[in-house]
């Protein structure tokens, strides 16, 4: 498509020579827009990816896919009842458990905490919770496990004794339940909510504390698959009692993941606009080109070459900034994607504030997926707005005039 001549003169024209500077600073900037543009919108997506895809799996090995509750409060589960729900296809565990509110206290310190009960089996089977212990055993008989930031805070260790109160009020009425416990174990999710307030209790000590007799709170589903989980509900739901309602994780957590995909739409939207402008760069950047090689343009004509000859020579000129841009930005962005939680931290110790707080952002450290099909997007996406920046300067180019051009020369 392009011959060596068109190229070689493309790739000097953009060279800067003294009185050409303006033009090559020009093309300068045009190259910088482009290749920061691509870079933060590839790390930008990346970090929403990332954020989306960990935190998801961290929320789901919490709750399950499937969640069965009880429309009138706490209910019995039977094992017919699970063994039913095991002959769903794609069903993997059914998992009884047991969700309350409490108030735990130590020494000074005492803070609200989620109390999570499952049998310890089921507790150990589950990767969320057995790849997250960082010290001791999980919650076994009358022990507990709790998160590793609230065992931070209140300067708990494994083998200490807490109280955990219950907000109800005894049968008779009298004065708010409370009991020892020993801490077994310390576990990090790696969600900030969680690890500040979870404990993880074994769902027979926590039926007797709450005293709810052997019922529970929750049945929770986990499929082989998230993605049956929306289809399966429906069936998880043919097996269960009128008296209990199947949401699935979509349903309890769509309006919060229905908003980060909002946000990185719109993020990527305002960062998009970085490689546009640089675009338009790129046209004026062309067309201060064409004027300024008016002249060596007439020449080219009178020697032979074709309108079409001129308008390749502009249209790879420009198509080589956006081109090199792209590339670099490429480079850069993936490169930074991945080692994203290694700058975060440079930048925590040089500047003494952590731009990703776990407080705000509920993961404990800064996520990052590359997803080679969006990679590929924003690479296409950025050449093509190179290439038809370049298409009006370099047809101006093809439609100059030889015989004006050298007029006044």
């Amino acid at each position: 498509m392009f011959g060596v001549l068109e190229r070689w003169i493309a790739l000097r024209y953009l060279g800067a020579r003294r009185q050409e500077g303006f033009i090559s600073v020009i093309a300068g900037f045009s190259f910088l827009g482009i290749a920061l543009g691509v870079a933060t919108l590839i790390i930008s997506l990346s970090v929403f990816n990332g954020f989306q895809r960990d935190l998801l799996s961290r929320v789901l090995g919490f709750q399950g896919h499937v969640v069965a509750m009880g429309q009138y409060g706490p209910f019995q589960a039977p094992d017919a009842l699970l063994e039913g729900i095991r002959t769903v296809p794609g069903v993997v565990s059914v998992m009884p458990s047991l969700d309350a509110q409490g108030l735990l206290s130590y020494r000074d310190f005492a803070g609200g905490v989620l109390v999570k009960a499952l049998r310890s089996a089921d507790m150990a089977a589950r990767p969320a919770f057995a790849d997250a212990l960082v010290e001791g055993t999980l919650a076994e008989g009358d022990g507990i496990a709790i998160g590793q930031r609230m065992a931070a805070n209140g300067r708990i260790k494994v083998g200490d004794r807490v109280t955990i109160l219950s907000p109800q009020l005894d049968a008779v009425g009298g004065p708010p339940r409370s009991r020892a416990f020993t801490v077994t174990g310390i576990v990090a999710l790696g969600v900030s909510e969680f690890d500040n307030t979870l404990v993880l209790m074994d769902l027979a000590t926590a039926q007797a504390f709450f005293q709810l007799d052997d019922n529970v709170t929750a049945l929770e589903v986990n499929f082989a698959d998230p993605s049956l989980a929306p289809a399966g509900a429906g069936e998880v739901a043919k097996r269960l009692p009128g008296s209990l309602f199947v949401r699935d994780w979509q349903q309890v957590n769509g309006a919060f993941f229905g908003f980060i995909e909002t946000q990185r739409n719109v993020v990527s939207l305002i960062l998009g606009m970085i490689v546009v402008v640089a675009a338009f760069n790129i046209i004026s950047g062309m067309i201060m080109m064409v004027q300024d090689k008016g002249r060596e343009i007439a020449i080219l004509r009178t020697m032979g070459a074709g309108r079409g000859t001129i308008l390749r020579i502009f249209l790879m000129s420009g198509a080589s900034i956006g081109i090199a841009g792209t590339a670099a930005g490429l480079i850069l962005g993936v490169t930074l994607s991945g080692h994203l939680e290694q700058v975060r931290q440079m930048v925590k110790a040089a500047t003494g504030v952590d731009p990703f707080n776990s407080d705000i952002y509920f993961l404990s450290s800064l996520p990052s997926f590359t997803d080679p099909w969006q990679v590929a997007q924003v690479a296409v996406a950025s050449v093509a707005l190179s290439l038809l920046a370049t298409l009006y300067p370099s047809w101006r180019a093809a439609k100059l005039d030889p015989v004006e051009a050298l007029r006044y020369e």
